[in-house]
C-alpha cells in the first residue's frame, strides 16, 4: 500500500529521498555519460551503429535492473531481507556485456578517439551502487581492483593502445570509490537514524515498565503490610473463638474489617495518583520534547491553583496534542497557551504543521480526549484554522478559579 508523503515520519521521508536519489543517479549518469557523448561521435558505418545501439540498449537494461537491485541492496544493508540471487546475476551479466561491447567499440574504432571514456565510466556504476551496500568497503575496493585489471586485460586483447588503456584504468578507478561514496554514505546515515529511532522506542518502553514497577511497589507497600495484619488478626480471632472468648474474637474481626476498609481507601488513592496527570509537568515536558525535535515551542500561562481533576484532563490534552505534532505533522513552530479566567480555563495548542493528522486529526485520540474533558464538563475543538495551521482548543469550567496573575511565558530559549 502506498503511503502519502504527509503521512510518513521524518526518517521515512529521508529514506524515501535516499532511495529515489540512488535510482535516479543511474538514469542521470546514463543520459550524461553514455547517451549524450555518443551523439555525433559515432563513425558512419553499419558496425559502429550496431555496436553503439547494442551498448545503449544493454545500459538501458542496466538502469531498469538497478531500479530493483539498489532498493533490495539497501533493504539488506538495513537488515530487512536479502537481495534475490537472480537479481545479482542479472546485474553482473549486464555489466559484463556492457563492458564487452565497449571493448568491441574500442577494437573496431567505431567511436571517435576518446569518446569511449564516459560510457566506460557509466558501465559498472549501476552494479557498483548496489554492490557497495552488500559487502564491507575494504572488500568492495579490493574486488573492484581485481575486476578493473580483468577489464583492462580484455581491452588489451581487443586492441586498445596504451593511451586507451590508461584512460580506461582512470575511469574504472574513479567509478569504484564514486559508487561507494554515493550509496554507502547515505545508507550509513539511514542506519544510524533508524538505530536512534529504535533506541527512543526502547527508552519509551523502559519508561512504561519503570512506571509499572513503581505502581507495583506502591501497591505492595500498601497491601503487603495490611494483608499481613489481616492474616494475623484473623488467625487470632479463630483461636479466640475456639476457646470460647467470643467477645475478644468479635473485637479482632472488627479490627480486621477496619483494616480492610483502610486498605481499600489506600488502594484507591494509589490508583488515583497513578492516573492523575500534572498539567505543569506536561507543559514543561511538551516544551522540552518539541524543542529537542527542532520545533520552536512557546508556552504561556500557569497551572498553579487549578483543581487536580482539571489539571489531569488538560494535561492529557497537552500530551496527546504534542504526540501528534511529533508523529503526524511537519511543524516548525508550536504554541501552547493556558488562560485562566473567572469561569473557565482555556488551553490552546497551535502548530504550523497541519496535514493528514498533524496536531491530532479526527481519530480515536481526540475522541478519548473528549471523554476525559466530559468528565469535568469540558469541551474540545480541533481543526485547521487557516492554511497549514492546526489548532486544538480545550475549555473547562472552573468554579472559583484563581484570579489570573501576571502571565508567565517561556520558550525554547528560557523565561521571557
Amino acid at each position: 500500500m502506498r503511503v502519502r508523503w504527509r503521512e510518513r515520519s521524518k526518517i521515512e521521508r529521508v529514506e524515501l529521498q535516499n532511495r529515489v536519489m540512488l535510482r535516479a543517479l543511474c538514469w542521470f549518469f546514463f543520459a550524461s555519460w553514455s547517451l549524450w557523448p555518443l551523439i555525433g561521435g559515432i563513425r558512419h558505418t553499419g558496425l559502429a551503429y550496431g555496436l553503439s545501439g547494442a551498448m545503449l540498449l544493454v545500459q538501458l537494461l542496466q538502469c531498469a535492473v538497478a531500479d530493483r537491485h539498489i532498493p533490495a541492496a539497501l533493504d539488506q544493508y538495513l537488515g530487512r531481507g536479502a537481495v534475490p540471487r537472480k537479481l545479482q546475476i542479472a546485474a553482473l551479466a549486464l555489466t559484463a556485456v556492457s563492458l564487452g561491447l565497449i571493448a568491441a567499440l574500442i577494437g573496431t574504432t567505431a567511436l571517435e578517439h576518446g569518446l569511449f571514456a564516459l560510457p566506460l565510466l557509466f558501465a559498472p556504476t549501476p552494479l557498483g551502487l548496489a554492490y557497495a551496500l552488500l559487502v564491507p568497503p575494504r572488500r568492495f575496493l579490493l574486488q573492484w581492483g581485481v575486476a578493473t585489471l580483468a577489464t583492462l586485460g580484455v581491452f588489451a586483447l581487443a586492441g586498445a593502445d596504451l593511451g586507451q588503456l590508461g584512460v580506461s584504468a582512470g575511469m574504472l578507478a574513479l567509478t569504484g570509490p564514486l559508487s561507494l561514496l554515493c550509496s554507502r554514505c547515505g545508507a550509513w546515515n539511514l542506519s544510524v537514524m533508524w538505530d536512534s529511532e529504535r533506541a527512543r522506542e526502547v527508552e519509551a518502553r523502559l519508561a512504561v515498565a519503570e512506571e509499572r514497577l513503581r505502581f507495583g511497589r506502591d501497591l505492595h507497600d500498601v497491601m503487603g503490610r495490611n494483608l499481613s495484619v489481616v492474616a494475623l488478626k484473623s488467625e487470632l480471632a479463630v483461636q479466640l473463638a475456639r476457646r470460647g472468648r467470643t467477645e475478644d474474637a468479635v473485637a479482632q474481626m472488627t479490627e480486621v474489617q477496619r483494616i480492610a476498609q483502610e486498605s481499600q481507601k489506600e488502594v484507591r488513592e494509589v490508583v488515583r495518583g497513578y492516573r492523575e496527570v500534572d498539567l505543569g509537568v506536561e507543559l514543561a515536558g511538551a516544551q522540552g520534547v518539541l524543542s529537542a525535535a527542532g520545533i520552536a515551542c512557546t508556552v504561556t500561562g500557569s497551572a498553579a491553583g487549578l483543581p487536580g481533576d482539571v489539571q489531569s484532563a488538560l494535561g492529557w490534552v497537552v500530551r496527546e496534542a504534542t504526540t501528534n505534532v511529533l508523529r503526524h505533522g511537519d511543524a516548525k513552530a508550536c504554541r501552547v497557551d493556558l488562560v485562566t479566567g473567572a469561569e473557565e480555563v482555556v488551553l490552546t495548542v497551535e502548530n504550523d504543521g497541519a496535514g493528514t493528522g498533524a496536531g491530532g486529526g479526527q481519530g480515536s485520540g481526540l475522541a478519548g480526549l473528549r471523554e476525559r474533558l466530559a468528565a469535568v464538563a469540558g469541551e474540545l475543538e480541533a481543526g485547521e484554522v487557516r492554511a497549514g495551521v492546526f489548532r486544538v482548543v480545550a475549555r473547562v469550567p472552573v468554579a472559583g478559579a484563581p484570579e489570573p496573575a501576571a502571565v508567565r511565558e517561556t520558550s525554547a530559549e528560557g523565561v521571557r
